[in-house]
C-alpha cells in the first residue's frame, strides 16, 4: 500500500461513500477506510443482532436523498439498490383511539384523512404544503451547494417563489412549536407535526427552527422510501459502485492518526501500523474525532483546537429499541388483528400532545431520561418480507429525549432495559398487543450509539442542529464549505452542511469542492 492514492476517505458512512463514488467516477484513485466490519456507519443493516432478522443499527427511513441526484447519478439500482415506497408515509393515531391521520404522498388524500378529524385543518394543511413547498424548492437547492452567503441568499431568499418573502423569513426564524400552533388547530395534528419536526433534535421552543416543520411539505414530493433488505442496502450499493469505478473499500481499518506536516496532510496511519499516503484526505468522522483525536490539538493552527472544542455536541437526544415480533401493532385507532395494514407502512407517530413533548424535553434538560417519552414506531417488514422470517416482523421504536450523560449518578449500562420497557409501554398504550408480541429485542442507548457508530455523546446529528451551528456556521465558518484550515484535508458528513439524516448532500457537495480544487470544474 505504499503507492499514493489521490484521495483517502476516512469512514464508510453514506456521505463518505457518496463523495468517494463521485471522485472515483471522475477518474481519481480513491480508498475508503472503515473501522467496522461493514460499511455504512449510521446507515447500516446487520444480520447477526437477532438471528433470522435484518436489523438496522442507525437510520431507517430514507427521505431527503430522493431530493438529490445521487441515486440516479451513480446508477445505484445497477448495484442492487431497490427502493420500496412507504405510503402512507406517516400514521398518527389519536391517543384515545378515536380516529387517526394518514399522511399520504398525495396531498389531497392526506387532506381527506385530516378532514375526518378536523375539517378546518384539512384546508390549512393544503395551504401549508403549497406555501412551504415553494420556499423549500429554494432551500433544497441551497443544500446541494457549499453554504456561502451568496448561495444561501440566491436560493433561500431571492430564489423562493413565495409572494411574501419577508413573512417566509419570519417563519424560518420562529420556533417550530410556535409555527405549529399558528398554522393548525387540532391537537392531534399539531402533535404529529411537532413530533416529526422534533426528529432533528431541538425542542418545539427552539428559535429559528421553522423549517424543521416546513420541510415536511417536501415529503409529498420525495415520499418516504426504504431499501429492500434494510437501510444498509444503500451503503452496500455505494460500496459496489465505488469498486466498479476502481475505488477500494478497506474494512476493519481504524485510523489511528492523520499525518500533518507544515499544516498539510501527508497520509494516515492505521491502528495496525500500516501507513497510507494520499494527496488529499476526506474525513467522514465526527469533527471532534477528526481534529482532536486523529490529528491532535497540538498539531492544529493556533486557536483552532479551542474553537473546535466549543462546537456543541449536545447531550444525546434519543434511543431506539429494535424488536423481533410475532405480529404487528394492533392499533386501537386502526384495528388490524396484528396483520399488515396501511398504518404500518411508514412512520407511526405516537405523541399525545405538544405539551407532552415539551415535558419530555424538560426531563432531558435536567439530565434524566424522559419520564413519558414520545415514540416513533417503524414496521418496515409489513412492506418488505425479506426483513424477517415468514409470519414474523420487525418493530423499531425510536424515543426522545434521552441524555447521554445522566445527572442522577445512573449509568446507561444499568438502566437501558428499564428505559426500553418504558418505550415499549408507550407503544403498547396505543396498540395493546405489542408487549406480548416481542420475541427478542436489541437496545441502542445513547451510549451504544457512541460506541457502535462513533456518534459522540449519542448525537445522531453529530453536532447540535441549532441555527448558530447550521449553514455557513456548520461546524465552523472556516470549515463550512468542506475545506479545512489544514491544506488538502476536507470534512464531510453530518458535522457539516446541511447536517444529519439520510441525505448524501454533504458527500455530494464535498466531491464537488474537491474536483473543483483538482480539475477546476465540477464533475459532469
Amino acid at each position: 500500500m505504499n503507492k499514493p492514492y489521490d484521495v483517502i476517505v476516512i469512514g464508510g458512512g453514506h456521505n463518505g461513500l457518496t463523495c468517494a463514488c463521485y471522485l472515483a467516477k471522475a477518474g481519481l484513485k480513491v480508498i475508503v477506510l472503515e473501522r467496522r466490519h461493514i460499511v455504512g456507519g449510521a446507515v447500516c443493516t446487520e444480520n447477526d443482532l437477532i438471528k433470522g432478522y435484518k436489523i438496522d443499527v442507525g437510520s431507517s427511513a430514507h427521505i431527503m436523498i430522493h431530493l438529490t441526484p445521487v441515486v440516479k447519478d451513480l446508477d445505484l439500482e445497477k448495484f442492487g439498490l431497490e427502493y420500496i415506497d412507504c405510503d402512507p408515509f406517516a400514521f398518527a393515531p389519536m391517543p384515545d383511539g378515536k380516529g387517526a391521520i394518514y399522511f399520504w404522498k398525495d396531498v389531497d388524500k392526506t387532506c381527506e384523512s385530516i378532514a375526518k378529524i378536523s375539517p378546518v385543518d384539512a384546508e390549512r394543511y393544503k395551504k401549508f404544503v403549497l406555501e412551504w413547498e415553494k420556499l423549500n424548492e429554494g432551500v433544497f437547492q441551497a443544500f446541494l451547494k457549499p453554504p456561502t452567503m451568496l448561495n444561501l441568499g440566491r436560493h433561500m431568499i431571492f430564489g423562493t417563489k413565495s409572494k411574501n418573502p419577508a413573512d417566509m423569513v419570519r417563519k424560518l426564524m420562529t420556533s417550530y412549536g410556535a409555527l405549529v400552533r399558528e398554522t393548525f388547530v387540532h391537537e392531534g395534528l399539531r402533535s404529529a407535526m411537532a413530533w416529526l419536526a422534533a426528529q432533528s433534535g431541538p425542542p418545539p421552543s427552539a428559535m429559528a427552527t421553522g423549517d424543521f416543520l416546513g420541510w415536511h411539505s417536501m415529503i409529498h414530493r420525495s415520499g418516504v422510501k426504504r431499501p429492500k433488505g434494510g437501510s444498509g442496502e444503500l451503503t452496500q450499493a455505494l460500496a459496489k459502485c465505488l469498486e466498479h469505478y476502481g475505488g477500494t473499500v478497506l474494512l476493519n481499518a481504524e485510523v489511528e492518526k492523520i499525518e500533518v506536516e507544515n499544516n498539510q496532510t501527508r497520509g494516515i496511519v492505521l491502528q495496525n501500523g500500516t501507513r497510507i499516503e494520499a494527496k488529499r484526505i476526506v474525513s467522514n468522522a465526527h469533527v471532534h474525532t477528526t481534529f482532536l483525536k486523529l490529528i491532535g490539538a497540538e498539531n492544529l493552527p493556533d486557536g483552532l483546537a479551542e474553537r473546535i472544542k466549543n462546537i456543541r455536541i449536545g447531550n444525546g437526544f434519543g434511543m431506539i429499541v429494535r424488536c423481533a415480533v410475532s405480529e404487528l401493532p394492533d392499533y386501537k385507532a386502526a384495528p388490524n388483528g396484528g396483520k399488515a395494514s396501511v398504518c404500518h407502512h411508514g412512520l407511526q407517530l405516537l405523541c399525545p400532545s405538544m405539551d407532552y413533548l415539551e415535558k419530555s424535553y424538560a426531563d432531558y434538560l435536567n439530565g434524566i431520561p424522559s419520564k413519558n417519552p414520545s415514540a416513533l414506531a417503524m414496521t418496515f417488514s409489513s412492506i418488505d418480507p425479506t426483513l424477517a422470517p415468514a409470519g414474523k416482523h420487525t418493530l423499531f421504536i425510536w424515543g426522545q429525549y434521552y441524555p447521554f450523560e445522566l445527572s442522577n449518578g445512573e449509568r446507561w449500562e444499568n438502566i437501558q432495559d428499564r428505559e426500553a420497557d418504558k418505550l415499549i409501554d408507550m407503544v403498547n398504550s396505543y396498540a395493546p398487543n405489542v408487549k406480548n408480541s416481542i420475541i427478542e429485542r436489541f437496545v441502542q442507548s445513547p451510549l451504544d450509539l457512541e460506541q457502535r457508530l462513533g456518534l459522540l455523546r449519542g448525537n445522531v446529528m453529530h453536532v447540535e442542529m441549532d441555527f448558530d451551528q447550521m449553514f455557513m456556521f456548520r461546524p465552523l465558518p472556516e470549515m463550512s464549505a468542506y475545506r479545512t484550515p489544514i491544506k488538502n484535508l476536507y470534512l464531510t458528513g453530518a458535522s457539516t452542511h446541511p447536517g444529519g439524516g439520510v441525505f448524501a448532500a454533504s458527500g455530494y457537495n464535498t466531491a464537488q469542492v474537491i474536483l473543483k480544487d483538482i480539475k477546476g470544474k465540477w464533475f459532469s
